[in-house]
């Protein structure tokens, strides 16, 4: 009997811990790819992973993305492109599926 109370117990507990928790959201990825800033009139700085085939790109209106399976044909192109925005619009945006990691920041008109 005291078995099955310690066992109730430690089950309970981990309900509990688990249950705390949040759940892993979108806006809640923290992303190790260091991001390299670029000249653009709406890119701010893009980062790019060789092992996993993942682009991030930060917006220059704070958002910031990561797109899955992209080449590494792709973000050296990217990178080498003479209008980097014009290169996303034409070959990234829309080609690869994408995971927002931070929403555009609100700018502050009133100072």
């Amino acid at each position: 009997m005291l078995r099955i109370s310690l066992l109730f117990c430690i089950s309970i507990a981990v309900v509990a811990v688990v249950w705390a928790e949040p759940s892993p959201t979108p806006n809640q990825i923290i992303s190790h790819i260091p991001r390299q800033r670029v000249e653009s009139t709406a890119i701010a700085a893009i980062g790019y992973s060789k092992r996993r085939h993942i682009l991030e790109i930060e917006f220059v209106n704070g958002a910031i993305y990561r797109y899955l399976d992209v080449p590494p044909t792709v973000h050296r192109d990217l990178m080498s492109a003479d209008s980097k925005a014009r290169f996303y619009d034409s070959n990234i945006r829309r080609h690869y599926r994408s995971i927002p990691i931070r929403p555009r920041q609100k700018v502050n008109n009133h100072e």
